[in-house]
């Protein structure tokens, strides 16, 4: 699947080239090199504008994937390469200024030349696979000239002490001759006017190719399977694409009922993600006058209390920015808390935010419930309240 890049507030680079590093073949990616993280060297561009930001074009780049999984590894496979390549969309030469491991068990390669418009780059990686039998995701931060932000790559894997069969493997959420690990599926942080993808591994534990299609998908969401058929006995990736909805801000849950060679699963899939405001495409007086929520607490401790009584928690609040603060949602990570009053505060003004508590469905003693505002202001798009109690009998 292809995802593109799209970064609004273009800062124009006037790359004025020193020297130009003798271009590396983009057309290959081997598998064996592993260094450490390689930087560019800032010097070979010498002016940077960034007045006028909001006047700026367009920077677009063109990924064929963001996140490369190795499945299931055994240890004695030795070191695991990958390559992600990207495809300068836009109208302006671009380069990749440095790529960042997150651990130095992750060696990487990348062009050091210009990318012109329409010329594609390979970025290459290895992860050295010396720490034995182990979940890994490491990431790679990617600066590109023209673009604010960096762009976050993955690599990602299972290492076993041994090879084990597709059914040791995939039958945890088996539906019919599916093999998935698990149906509950995650994605990184959706920005509102964006989409987020994500990939897993299913396996087809039949004896006859499966083809896989779905029914019941939620509007916001895309999933397919390659290849399909999937053979009898062998693997395949599920992809999903989350496409933001205005509509829609925090904690979403998007659904898909798998079709199994005509037939309808058991089941379904989900996907989550998680919605927030996409301040890249404020203007920078916007961002300046946005709301700056200040509360006098982020806990709320209502002591020990009485299994099945219904309570009260309020965090005081005042917003210190020039615009009105708006909380868009609040996500509890338990059911027994939910939201009674969420009003907007205006510039300057104060307020406050009440939560309910139904204890009935809480375990006895100490109880931390967290709650996730997702909010429009620029400082504090995310943040973490807690309410704390004990429950008696």
């Amino acid at each position: 699947m292809i995802l593109k890049t799209v970064v609004t507030n273009f800062v124009r680079m006037k790359m004025i080239f020193i020297s130009i590093i003798a271009s590396l073949a983009l057309s290959t990616c081997g598998t064996g090199r592993s260094q450490a993280a390689a930087v560019a060297s800032v010097d070979s561009f010498v002016e940077l504008d960034t007045e006028n930001l909001a006047d700026e074009p367009k920077a677009v780049v063109e990924w064929d994937k963001t996140v490369h999984d190795f499945g299931d590894v055994s240890v004695s496979d030795g070191p695991l390469s990958c390559c992600f390549t990207l495809t300068n969309k836009g109208t302006e030469a671009i380069a990749i200024f440095e790529v960042v491991s997150s651990c130095g068990c992750t060696g990487v390669d990348f062009p050091k030349s210009k990318i012109e418009p329409g010329q594609s780059a390979t970025i290459s990686a290895t992860y050295k696979n010396e720490d034995g039998p182990t979940a890994f995701d490491k990431t790679l931060t990617v600066y590109i000239s023209g673009i604010r932000r960096p762009v976050i790559l993955r690599l990602r894997g299972v290492v076993h002490p041994k090879k084990q069969s597709l059914s040791q493997l995939y039958s945890p959420e088996r539906l019919g001759d599916l093999g998935l690990k698990t149906r509950q599926f995650n994605t990184s942080n959706l920005k509102q006017g964006l989409s987020v993808s994500e990939t897993a591994n299913v396996a087809n534990l039949g004896k006859k190719p499966l083809n896989v299609t779905f029914t019941d998908v939620s509007p916001q969401l895309k999933v397919s399977v390659s290849p399909n058929p999937i053979p009898a006995g062998k693997t395949a990736q599920i992809a999903f694409t989350v496409d933001s909805d205005p509509s829609l801000y925090g904690l979403n849950v998007y659904k898909a009922t798998p079709v199994l060679n005509g037939v309808p699963a058991a089941g379904s899939i989900e996907v989550a993600a998680w919605t927030q405001e996409n301040f890249a495409l404020w203007s920078k007086e916007a961002i300046e006058k946005g709301a700056i929520p200040a509360f006098e607490m982020s806990t709320v401790s209502l002591g020990t209390v009485k299994a099945g009584a219904q309570l009260s928690a309020s965090f005081p609040l005042t917003n210190n920015g020039k615009s009105v603060l708006h909380i868009f949602k609040a996500d509890p990570d338990s059911p027994a808390l939910a939201a009674e009053s969420l009003p907007d505060i205006g510039p300057k003004g104060k307020g406050k935010l009440v939560f309910t508590l139904d204890t009935s469905s809480l375990p006895e003693g100490d109880n931390v419930i967290m709650i996730t505002l997702t909010t429009n202001s620029p400082q504090r798009p995310l943040i973490n309240l807690f309410v704390t109690c004990v429950v008696g009998q």
